[in-house]
């Protein structure tokens, strides 16, 4: 098949690692790929490099830019449709909020053949968004669904969400879960005292750790308020966060007020493959995020043999089974998640046995391998 994936930037990030993963599958499979795309510029890193290393076709639109402006989304609009029309894809995949939008249409409207897919790696409006701001993104999705043939969802509930305000239709969706590459988690694990030794964190010391962008809305300042209580009763506790962002200095302000510098590590920007490292380095994971899909973050920890204590947003109870491989807890709330925190490290026993049954439902459940099978599967049905 000629399939084409469009996608609004290919930053370091979960929807854009799925993308990338699933697109080499695709081309490993015999295919005929596209990854198309918007610039890939800012803090949060680029996987550019990546996708030119795997031999993919790449074409970046410069228009094509994630806030909205009607003069640069309407020629990466018609950009879009060139493209369409000129390949005449079997299939085209989209992701991400405006590229989905614009991607979509064009295909309808330039390449009426072309099966339409499209992929909700998170949910566009979701309950902390003023009301106003949740009534158009529920506008915009609701349009941009009648261009669509088929719905892909990472998540059940963003799934749900979405059925329920009459976007996409339950026969024509599916969920299928974000794999990797689970062989490098258990490789990982022979690396963890090397990494640790890096970071200064002994084997007798315990590391807490959350992978993520340093950015609004994924919740990194709860923890650190959380760890700068019990740092004090807990003096061999450090706490790792993987990832940049806009809030970095922030948070690294907030870190030298409570005298914590030598047990807070920010690790800054960190290539996709070097995650399990870190993952695989950590004792406790934490996901303070208010706003997921599924969280990959979590099933990276998880895939560590590592337990997770995750705030219960979206995707999140999909992954984490409360008191079984680590906790669900409210978010924003602070107070049971500094409980949480205390019980695991008092209780390493306990942390261990979690952290072995999550690994073994991430190696069964989120295989790269099975990803692209199931996606394979959906374009060969509606094409």
């Amino acid at each position: 098949m000629k399939i084409a994936h469009v996608i609004t930037r290919m930053i370091v990030g979960g929807a854009q690692e799925n993308t990338l993963a699933t697109v080499i599958g695709l081309k490993n499979l015999g295919h005929e790929v596209i990854l198309i795309s918007g610039p890939s510029k800012g803090p949060e890193g680029t996987l550019e490099q990546n996708v030119k290393k795997a031999g993919i076709k790449f074409i970046v639109i410069p228009e094509l830019i994630r806030n909205i402006s009607p003069w640069h989304d309407t020629i990466a609009f018609f950009k879009l449709g060139l493209i369409f029309r000129q390949n005449r894809f079997d299939v085209i995949h989209t992701h991400s909020a405006k590229a989905g939008f614009l991607g979509r249409i064009a295909a309808k409207v330039f390449s009426r053949k072309s099966k339409v897919v499209h992929t909700l790696h998170g949910p566009s409006f979701y309950p902390y968004q003023p009301t106003i701001t949740k009534f158009i993104y529920v506008l915009v999705e609701k349009i941009a669904g009648f261009f669509t043939d088929y719905f892909i969802s990472v998540s059940e509930i963003i799934l749900e969400r979405y059925l329920k305000h009459g976007i996409g239709k339950k026969e024509k969706s599916c969920i299928i879960r974000s794999g990797f590459n689970v062989e490098q988690y258990q490789k990982a694990i022979e690396t963890r005292k090397i990494t640790r030794k890096g970071l200064g964190v002994s084997e007798k010391e315990i590391l807490i750790g959350m992978i993520g962008r340093l950015f609004p809305l994924k919740g990194q300042e709860y923890l650190l308020r959380v760890f700068a209580k019990i740092a004090k009763d807990y003096p061999n506790a450090h706490l790792l966060l993987v990832g940049d962002g806009i809030l970095r200095e922030n948070f690294e302000m907030f870190v030298k007020n409570n005298n914590l510098e030598k047990r807070v590590h920010f690790t800054g920007l960190v290539d996709p493959e070097k995650i399990p490292f870190f993952a695989s380095a950590v004792d406790i994971g934490v996901h303070t995020s208010l706003r997921e899909g599924l969280p990959r973050a979590v099933v990276q920890i998880l895939a560590a043999g590592k337990p997770v204590i995750a705030f219960d947003v979206d995707g999140a109870r999909e992954v984490v089974r409360d008191g079984i491989n680590g906790f669900l807890i409210p978010a924003k709330d602070e107070k049971l998640l500094e409980e949480r925190l205390r019980y695991l490290i008092e209780n390493p026993k306990t942390s261990e046995n979690m952290g072995r049954i999550g690994q073994k439902m991430v190696f069964e459940e989120y295989s790269v391998e099975k990803m692209i099978e199931k996606t394979e599967k959906v374009y060969l049905n509606i094409v």
